[in-house]
């Protein structure tokens, strides 16, 4: 694994836990501010505009049809504030569910998709990606609390609000989620085992082996990173490299598609939280740096891949 440190631009600072970064065509970018449970909007010139009051917790964002945005709402985290440094620590004490909110960026106004699956409540839903079939997967991470935490999942489910159903079972607290350039392959990488996942998709929302009980028959490790450090949300870029915000090292980590090689591209916040591609070419990598508030921009090696529902 090589590291480096790369030539970098802050954008803004003063966020409260930005994540879920969105690179638009007018070269603002759109995320999530956790802490102050936010949808918000980023300026080329640093400026940040409330979007909407989402409550709760909202930790993950993309662009969906009739250009609404859809955001993972894990329903709340409790946080600690230090000099400069912001990070969650447990479960809201008014957490109640997660869900995935519907929002218009124009007026601000949003409803809620989903809350529950089969009658099972939603308890932490942190990242998702659209497809091809204008369905969206996504992650719930779920919560942890003083003596216990919730086991993770994957779910598919259609834009409409008209079908939602649990996908993967168990995982260690997935977190980041996405799908390869030709959306044959779907990747999840886990927080606390820094493993990336790969599993096969024989249709839209259906994975190719689902049969076994154990994640190891449905699907195959890319690359699991050793020492201290956890994996959180990814973008995916046109070559099918697979970019992973690490926290505790603080960086991006380059992962080859076949898992031969990592390269990390570390950035001053151990809490780097996300990434997304925007600019020219899409060459420009967006970074949020959570603990601090902070979002950046540096030169990604290739193009990032186009995301649906999103020209840029």
């Amino acid at each position: 694994m090589t590291t480096s440190t790369p030539a970098f631009r802050e954008i803004t600072t003063g966020l409260r836990f930005p994540e879920g970064p969105v690179a638009m065509p007018d070269g603002s970018v759109v995320l999530v501010e956790i802490e102050r449970q936010t949808l918000s909007r980023v300026t080329p010139d640093g400026k940040i505009h409330v979007i909407a009051r989402l409550g709760g917790g909202p930790n993950g964002a993309a662009m969906g049809p009739g250009g609404k945005i859809y955001v993972t709402n894990n329903g709340g985290l409790k946080f600690v504030e230090r000099p400069g440094k912001l990070f969650p620590v447990a479960q809201a004490d008014d957490y109640t569910t997660g869900s995935i909110q519907v929002v218009d960026p124009e007026s601000g106004k949003f409803d809620t998709l989903y809350d529950r699956c089969d009658g099972r409540r939603l308890c932490g839903p942190n990242d998702l990606v659209f497809d091809a079939a204008g369905g969206f997967w996504f992650t719930d991470l779920g919560k942890t609390r003083a003596r216990d935490a919730d086991r993770g999942a994957v779910y598919y489910a259609n834009a409409d609000g008209s079908s939602i159903r649990e996908a993967i079972f168990p995982l260690e607290r997935p977190n980041g989620i996405g799908l390869s350039p030709d959306g044959r392959t779907l990747y999840v990488v886990e927080t606390p085992t820094a493993r990336c996942w790969a599993f096969s998709l024989s249709a839209p929302g259906r994975i190719e082996s689902a049969n076994g009980p154990y994640r190891g028959e449905k699907g195959r490790v890319v690359v699991g990173l050793g020492g201290y450090q956890m994996f959180d949300s990814l973008a995916v870029d046109a070559e099918g490299h697979v970019c992973v915000a690490t926290l505790i090292t603080g960086a991006v980590s380059d992962i080859w598609p076949d898992g031969s090689r990592v390269d990390q591209f570390v950035l001053p916040d151990m809490m780097v939280t996300n990434v997304c591609f925007g600019g020219r070419e899409l060459r420009t990598a967006f970074a949020t740096l959570s603990m601090g508030g902070r979002l950046v921009s540096f030169e990604w090696p290739r193009p990032g891949l186009p995301l649906r529902y999103l020209n840029v």
